[in-house]
């Protein structure tokens, strides 16, 4: 019967903690959002005036709002630990909770609980909320945050080498989307290491209204076919001809890998790799960063835990403090080591996922010196 009672008991004490930790988890959310969305207002109320209230609510904030929870997620997971294990430790709510048998590693069940319900949260926002509340958020700037310059110089890119299948390699010199036109176009087709077949055209244009994929319409074209020691060459001023590849291949927009899902990136990823296209670092980056960050839920709660578990003289000032530092310090080093993954130092999997392997040190230490 006791047992009974035991058990029931931290069934209970479960839930009391869940509920303390989500509920502050999304109370700070809601009251870091509401002064953000405030402030970037008022920065911004010249460029959004000339859009309507419809569109800055629904087009804008209500997209602006998710993007913003997952960036700072690590530093609501931590500000909400401090801030309420604090309070249950001054009302020695804490001291009730051991003197029932309850160690101070059963207590963490249902702070890890909780934080698995948040890594997941956040995961999913991450992989397939935000990348499409992006599309539109992203639109909506262009549309009314941007500069006209800026539109009229981000959608062009220069210099495109890819393997569009296996041995056939495709290079345009330039390219502009405005007109879906690519200048200085070249194909070669290999057997093994020999060349059989290259092409070249002045122009290639994207055909976006052909109902059949990959459709191009090249100008001004040369090809020659090798076969032994014969070669044979046609010429011609506009050709229509299916080439396995389309501008969103080596297009990369601005801000375009936080649109995609995670396995719309990864998919992407693979692809590009297969076809030796080198610039997508910036995907790789994002790719990774999802995981990354869903995973620091755990750390930041263990440390935060460990933290702020007892009852000190002075309150819960300094450990807000450390805690504002440590989650701060999170962020500030996760954004320096995704400048290593950009300039080639490091992979993308290693910069993401550096500050998670240098804090789960310092979590293990502080839990093991909670107790004591």
């Amino acid at each position: 019967m006791a047992k009974t009672i035991r058990h029931r008991l931290l069934k209970r004490l479960d839930w009391y903690i869940i509920k303390k930790f989500l509920g502050t988890y999304f109370f700070t959310i809601a009251l870091i959002i509401i002064i953000m969305v405030v402030f970037d207002y008022n920065e911004h109320i010249d460029k959004l005036k000339d859009a309507s209230i419809h569109d800055i609510i629904f087009k804008y904030y209500l997209n602006f709002i998710p993007y913003f929870i997952n960036m700072f997620s690590p530093l609501f997971v931590f500000i909400a630990i401090i801030f309420f294990t604090s309070k249950l430790a001054e009302n020695s709510e804490i001291i009730a909770m051991f003197s029932t048998g309850m160690s101070f590693r059963r207590m963490m069940i249902p702070y890890l609980l909780s934080a698995a319900f948040i890594a997941v949260f956040t995961l999913y926002l991450g992989s397939e909320v935000i990348p499409t509340g992006n599309r539109t958020r992203l639109a909506f700037e262009a549309e009314y945050k941007l500069s006209h310059y800026n539109r009229d110089n981000s959608n062009g890119t220069y210099n495109v080498q890819l393997e569009v299948e296996d041995g056939v390699i495709a290079y345009i010199e330039s390219y502009q989307d405005y007109n879906k036109t690519g200048y200085r176009f070249a194909l070669d087709k290999f057997d093994g290491k020999k060349l059989v077949s290259h092409m070249t055209a002045r122009s290639v244009t994207y055909d976006t209204l052909s109902a059949e994929k990959y459709h191009w319409k090249a100008r001004n074209f040369m090809i020659r076919d090798l076969s032994g020691t014969v070669e044979t060459i046609s010429t011609g001023n506009e050709m229509d001809t299916v080439i396995r590849f389309e501008p969103a291949d080596f297009l990369i927009e601005n801000g375009q890998q936080e649109t995609m899902s995670s396995r719309e990136l990864r998919e992407y990823i693979n692809r590009q790799k297969a076809r030796g296209f080198g610039n997508i670092q910036d995907f790789e980056i994002e790719y990774h960063k999802r995981f990354a960050m869903s995973f620091a839920a755990f750390i930041l709660t263990i440390m935060g835990v460990s933290l702020s578990s007892r009852k000190r003289k002075g309150g819960m000032g300094l450990y807000l403090g450390i805690g504002l530092g440590l989650s701060f310090g999170y962020i500030l080093f996760q954004t320096v080591s995704s400048n290593f993954a950009i300039t080639g130092s490091m992979s993308a999997f290693w910069a993401e996922w550096l500050p998670n392997f240098i804090y789960v040190p310092i979590a293990i230490f502080l839990y093991i010196k909670a107790p004591k």
